[in-house]
């Protein structure tokens, strides 16, 4: 992977009222063609994402949506979708056509605020008509602006951005000293990619790297000849999920262990929230509703882990007979008060404001929710140990247990 995940970057949602000219805009802040533009109200039909580096703020992704106020046939689908990106936006530009300021911009300043997501404004047109003097002046047709246009943005996003932007969040550097050796179990069968790792374990690598640490990479069969073979314990194991019982079997008591998705639960989400909504697998029934959430669209393979080995184990650990769906990509249901269970993927494709999004949403409707790593290991009967990184998950775990 020579360039940063998407998952990993900043996302920015350009809003506004159609014809406002938010495309225009990301055109003018890319230095391209991104979007198509025109007179025509509604030209932009879907979201058009683009990555960019913008130092020094460093990786991000420009989410260019449809407009609000639009009259076509098709809006309400089009809203629909520009209305789901702010689910995993982490700065809002309401971009301003001229002047105007009306429903459509209330209603996004309101969504934005109550979804606690900073907001920018970008007056459009600027040199037509007259226009408030708190937001950015904008001719986005000028390309001569370009620059003068640009610094003012990066002020602007240096000044809301999230503290976990521009303080990256650590996936297990924190968890064990500098100079300790990490060892992460990677099973290669025929559901890895062919001639490369999955991204939770590139990014783990990197990280225990980032952190000075000293990482073996071995794949499941040759895990106890490793451990054999170091003079000190690993500090920390790491094991993909779906070995996770024959990692813990074969994993020393004095060494902590734990998973990649479990890592995600902390980086991705709120972990304690995950914790709580394992419980719930021992308390479902005949005929009870399970979600299953998976964040990318990849091919399901003939043992897929979110289509049929998990619900495999949910249905051999409970005895139940239960009525399981799956979402992918940037699906999720609006009707989540339906299931007993929501179990989300570990996250990898998504960046934390949209699982915590996710995780929000299950909560306002009363449903729990967890997360593949956190759930494979209650089923496994597990958790418990692949919780030790995790002093306050653990507490609460164990809180969950004695009742």
């Amino acid at each position: 992977m020579d360039t940063a995940p998407k998952s990993l970057r900043l996302h920015i949602a350009l809003l506004g009222r159609v014809n406002a000219g938010k495309s225009s805009f990301l055109n003018l802040i890319a230095g391209q063609q991104v979007s198509i533009t025109s007179a025509i109200a509604g030209t932009t039909t879907d979201v058009v994402e683009k990555t960019q580096e913008l130092l020094p703020l460093g990786p991000i992704v420009w989410l260019d949506t449809a407009g609000f106020g639009d009259e076509t046939a098709l809006a309400p689908e089009r809203l629909a979708k520009t209305r789901r990106v702010l689910d995993r936006a982490d700065i809002a530009i309401l971009v301003y056509d001229g002047g105007k300021s009306g429903p459509e911009e209330e209603e996004i300043i309101r969504e934005a605020a109550a979804r606690k997501i900073p907001l920018i404004k970008v007056y459009n047109k600027a040199d037509r008509y007259a226009v408030a003097n708190d937001g950015i002046k904008v001719n986005s047709t000028d390309a001569s602006s370009r620059d003068r246009v640009l610094n003012e943005l990066k002020a602007a996003l240096i000044k809301v951005c999230p503290d976990d932007i521009i303080n990256a969040p650590v996936l297990l550097g924190d968890l064990v000293p500098a100079h300790a050796t990490v060892v992460m179990i990677v099973p290669i069968d025929f559901e890895a990619p062919k001639g490369r790792l999955i991204m939770p374990q590139v990014q783990a690598i990197r990280d225990a790297l980032d952190h000075d640490q000293t990482v073996i990479v071995v794949k499941e069969s040759g895990y106890t000849k490793v451990l054999d073979n170091l003079k000190t314990p690993p500090a920390l194991v790491v094991c993909d999920s779906q070995v996770v019982d024959k990692m813990v079997a074969e994993t020393p008591e004095n060494v902590v262990c734990t998973t990649f998705s479990t890592l995600f639960a902390r980086l991705k989400g709120d972990i304690i929230k995950l914790v709580e909504g394992a419980g719930a697998v021992s308390r479902l029934r005949d005929g009870d509703k399970v979600l299953i959430a998976e964040s990318c669209t990849h091919h399901a393979v003939e043992d897929d882990i979110g289509r049929v080995k998990i619900p495999r184990w949910l249905r051999q650990k409970t005895g139940a007979d239960l009525r399981i769906d799956h979402v992918s990509g940037c699906d999720f249901p609006d009707n989540l008060g339906d299931y007993s269970l929501v179990i989300q993927c570990g996250g990898c494709m998504n960046n934390r404001r949209e699982i915590l999004s996710r995780i929000n949403k299950c909560e306002a409707a009363g449903v729990p929710v967890t997360n593949y790593g956190v759930c494979i290991s209650e089923l496994k009967g597990v958790l418990e140990r692949i919780l030790q990184p995790f002093p306050d998950a653990l507490q609460k775990y164990r809180e969950m247990k004695n009742g």
